[in-house]
């Protein structure tokens, strides 16, 4: 029997202190802006309310078995993401630091559309982005650039904003994962469920709300033929739940050992889906007013994205009666989703630095904070910075998350044949046991369905030029970028760990803790 390990890291001692705060933070991660503008969108153009069907049952058989998945690495091995996969075996270290680099990218430019949300909430007390909203957020508040690629050319005000954001969430990040992380999760997930709830109703008593309903939930049944729709439904089910950079095997290395995962797997992903609900009622009724206040039809309005957050969204409290109050609980919304998103991500660079460097977390936090946010400001707050944040995003999400989600499952279940460990260690405290179902679906199912993800995502991309874009720019912060991950991620795994000592396979290191209190191993 194994006992626990003398070179147990650091965090593993300081983490969140009962089960209900990492709840809290592992929601605050999975809801971020891509609930807000990503959901609605697919699920309008998926079928409306028949793409609910495939929906769940991606949500059933994909989301949760995944989430189970990513939290048996974490609380299992206790460790950031490259410490606990090498603590199966070292030659899984280097998809750690695939995913702590995917995250780094993501972070980097998550932090500029949080600036630009809280531009806009204040700007929606006056409603100061005028009648044109696609000119104000072009020409007067980003100024993009008319060539798209990196430029030098400075927003102030953007940089003040990424300023604050970045101030703000190094801050956090250095009070501790449960004084900073955890707190502030407890703080900022009831506010945007209370915010968000305000702005759905609110939403639901505007002329044309029903019509945008309607459109939102009648179901196209005959879409359940088209397999791009199931596709579709995984990719919204895994980019929103925060899988494939890292977050959820970080934060269930701060989790205490004697804590069921699988129950609180599936309260974290069906709170994530019921946000991802209310955000398509309160989005579908507010474009069904503006739809009929134009003359428009539900079709010509809809809008996901950047799109839909700084574009349509201001032209609907340009018309809408209290305009100024749907504003500020809308983009309100948007800087809280995303802050406890951002937190999370950077986090995952933090601890896997803390544990290779061996180094105290303040020092991990300024370390991987500042850099980042350094780089951050000095790319996105520039004329140029929309399209390499464009760029980058489609890139990072298309092949890097899916792509480092796909090689982590079939090297645990195939290569290193770890999954009844896993199930084991989950099983003894989980509510829910994970037994051969679940290992199909980790191991062929769910792998199967992203393979073909990955391979439509590349076959577009090769096909099509992203976004008309300059082969230098898309060379560079797209198939460069992709590309380049992977190899340094490699690099990054041979350096020399200083602060613990990733045995190959520590064993389960709570086992003796487990048992003890009547589990059983399988």
């Amino acid at each position: 029997m194994a006992t626990k390990s003398a070179a147990e890291p650091k965090h593993a001692k300081d983490g969140f202190s009962s089960r209900k705060v990492f709840i809290f933070a592992a929601i605050g991660s999975a809801v971020g802006l891509g609930n807000i503008w990503r959901f609605p969108y697919v699920a309008y153009e998926g079928g409306g309310g028949a793409f609910l069907v495939p929906y769940l049952v991606a949500l059933v058989l994909a989301g949760i078995p995944l989430l189970y998945f990513l939290y048996a690495v974490g609380h299992r091995n206790r460790g950031s993401a490259p410490l606990s996969l090498r603590r199966f075996s070292k030659g899984a270290e280097w998809i750690g630091w695939w995913m702590v680099l995917v995250a780094t990218v993501i972070g980097i430019y998550y932090a500029a559309i949080i600036a630009w949300a809280i531009k806009y909430t204040f700007l929606s007390f006056n409603l100061g982005w005028g009648d044109d909203p696609a000119t104000y957020l072009n020409a007067d508040f980003l100024q993009v650039a008319d060539n798209p690629g990196p430029s030098l050319d400075y927003v102030p005000q953007v940089l003040l904003l990424m300023i604050v954001v970045w101030v703000f969430t190094v801050g956090v990040l250095g009070m501790g994962i449960q004084n900073g992380i955890g707190r502030t999760a407890v703080i900022f997930i009831p506010a945007l469920l209370v915010a968000f709830s305000i702005l759905v109703i609110y939403s639901l008593t505007l002329d044309g709300a029903t019509d945008g309903l309607n459109a939102f939930f009648s179901p196209d049944w005959s879409a359940l033929k088209d397999s791009s729709v199931w596709i579709s439904a995984v990719g919204q089910i895994f980019f929103s739940l925060s899988i494939g950079f890292g977050i959820m095997i970080t934060y269930a290395s701060y989790v205490k050992p004697r804590t069921d995962m699988t129950g609180s797997g599936a309260v974290v992903a069906f709170s994530n889906s019921g946000f991802e609900l209310l955000a398509g009622i309160g989005v579908f009724a507010t474009l069904g007013f503006i739809a009929q206040s134009t003359g428009q039809a539900i079709d010509e309005v809809v809008a996901s994205g950047i799109g839909l957050a700084f574009v349509a969204f201001p032209t609907i409290i340009n018309e809408a009666p209290g305009g100024a109050f749907l504003g500020v609980l809308f983009f309100g919304s948007l800087v809280l989703a995303g802050l406890t998103s951002l937190i999370s991500i950077v986090e995952v660079i933090i601890g896997a630095v803390r544990d290779k460097a061996g180094i105290s977390r303040r020092a991990a936090t300024y370390i991987v904070g500042i850099p980042m946010a350094v780089v951050s400001i000095a790319v996105f707050s520039t004329t140029g910075g929309l399209y390499v944040l464009d760029t980058m995003d489609a890139f990072v999400n298309s092949f890097g998350i899916v792509g480092a989600s796909l090689i982590v499952m079939l090297a645990l279940s195939w290569v290193f044949r770890k999954l009844p460990v896993m199930a084991a260690h989950m099983n003894v405290h989980g509510s829910i046991k994970l037994l051969g179902w679940w290992k199909a679906l980790v191991a062929v199912i769910i792998p199967a369905a992203l393979a073909v993800m990955l391979f439509q995502e590349f076959q577009n991309k090769l096909e099509t030029p992203y976004g008309d874009y300059p082969a230098s720019l898309v060379n560079t912060f797209g198939w460069g970028m992709a590309a380049a991950l992977p190899i340094i991620a490699v690099i990054l795994s041979l350096l020399p760990w200083r602060g613990v000592t990733a045995v190959e396979d520590q064993g389960d290191p709570y086992a003796d803790h487990a048992l003890a209190d009547g589990g059983e191993q399988a």
